[in-house]
């Protein structure tokens, strides 16, 4: 028993590098995948050995998904919020040190996230009981204050209306897996784009810590991490993005310690769904759905199992991402940068036409140009989130 455990973690975790360093590839596509195959996979193993794959995979993912966002400005919806500052620290040299802070952040807010599980198994049903029949209007209230501590207050509400309408009409189409070219255009090649233009030449890179954050900044970030990455696990289709633009205005996170709370969301989101599993019968994101899939239920053995699994994976893929950061910081010192963002822009064209098809580019021609107009204005990015955000309102209140 020990030794499949150990077996499916190793694999979940080469998995998750795999689709956390590879720009389109994200684990639910792998988690569909296994579990088409399942009927195939159980004649030699069992479904807890399935699941466990999935989950070291998912939360080896949210540790080392920050370097392409990072180091080739290619995020995929649980890294959007962390491009911009992350860029920021890559053009002074200091790209190693902004994934070190995502790490940092994913690996303590796991630790407390784990930690505080017991509390949030009473909790949760408390809570979503409480909630349910408000969600859309809490989400109202909640992108109305986001907007309202913008200080471009007219183009944050433009570009959350053109980002909404975009995904009303994207996430009420038939394409295939339009989240990829709608969230590439608005945060990835939109920011590739800006940087063509803007001549940006990478310094050379350096793999010390010299980004210092203070011990307030961290506990701010910490907490809001955990904070923030439980309660919107309550919301349907709310992610670790739009958590990380609420968190920034609640908690009055700075620009480093952002970089923590991006970590520590994205980590502790993927955590939670599985107690919202275990208490609402509620799986939040694809991956757990295919857990759930497999599995069919999650019993109190079953969450404890899984969240010694995340413990394990998450420890080694503290020291893998810090490595292969490394290495990407050697390596984009060696290529023109103008290169990298021009095939990387190439690749999710290509990517996104293979997803989804001919319409697919459109999305991405028009979610791309919707994203420059935060860069251009000076608004805040995250009111880009409009896409996913206003269906999910007009969802629960239509």
């Amino acid at each position: 028993m020990i030794w499949q455990l150990i077996l499916a973690i190793t694999i979940g975790i080469i998995c998750g590098i795999i689709t956390g360093l590879t720009p389109g590839i994200h684990i639910n596509l792998v988690s569909v995948l296994i579990v088409s195959l399942s009927s195939i996979f159980l004649e030699y193993t069992s479904a807890l050995f399935l699941a466990t794959i999935i989950i070291s995979m998912g939360v080896t993912h949210t540790f080392l998904d920050s370097i392409p966002s990072i180091f080739l400005g290619a995020p995929d919806s649980d890294t959007v919020m962390a491009v911009l500052p992350g860029h920021k620290l890559l053009f002074q040299g200091l790209g190693w040190d902004a994934v070190r802070l995502t790490v940092i952040g994913s690996l303590l807010c796991l630790l407390l996230c784990v930690a505080v599980i017991p509390a949030l198994v009473l909790v949760f049903p408390i809570l979503y009981s409480l909630i349910k029949n408000y969600i859309g209007y809490l989400l109202i209230l909640m992108v109305g204050f986001i907007i309202l501590k913008d200080s471009k207050k007219i183009w944050a509400i433009i570009i959350f209306v053109l980002s909404g309408t975009l995904g009303l009409i994207v996430l009420n189409s038939e394409i295939s897996q339009p989240l990829f070219p709608m969230l590439s255009g608005m945060f990835g090649i939109s920011a590739l784009i800006i940087s063509l233009f803007n001549k940006v030449e990478v310094p050379t890179q350096v793999d010390e810590e010299y980004v210092q954050v203070s011990i307030g900044e961290y506990i701010k970030s910490l907490i809001g991490g955990v904070f923030s990455g439980s309660f919107v696990a309550l919301f349907p289709g709310i992610g670790a993005a739009q958590a990380a633009a609420m968190s920034t205005v609640l908690f009055k996170v700075k620009e480093y310690g952002y970089l923590i709370l991006v970590g520590g969301i994205n980590t502790v989101n993927f955590i939670i769904a599985l107690v919202t599993v275990y208490t609402l019968d509620k799986a939040r994101n694809g991956a757990i759905v295919a857990v759930m899939e497999i599995l069919a239920n999650m019993d109190m053995a079953r969450l404890v199992t899984f969240a010694a699994v995340a413990l394990i994976a998450g420890g080694i893929a503290t020291i893998l991402t810090l490595k292969i950061a490394k290495l990407f910081a050697f390596m984009i010192e060696e290529i023109d940068y103008k290169i990298i963002s021009f095939l990387i822009m190439l690749f999710i064209i290509g990517l996104a036409f293979y997803l989804s098809g001919s319409t697919g580019l459109l999305v991405l021609l028009i979610s791309t140009a919707i994203g420059i107009v935060p860069q251009i204005t000076g608004a805040c990015r995250s009111n880009a989130m409009g896409c996913l955000l206003l269906p999910v309102i007009v969802f629960y209140l239509l």
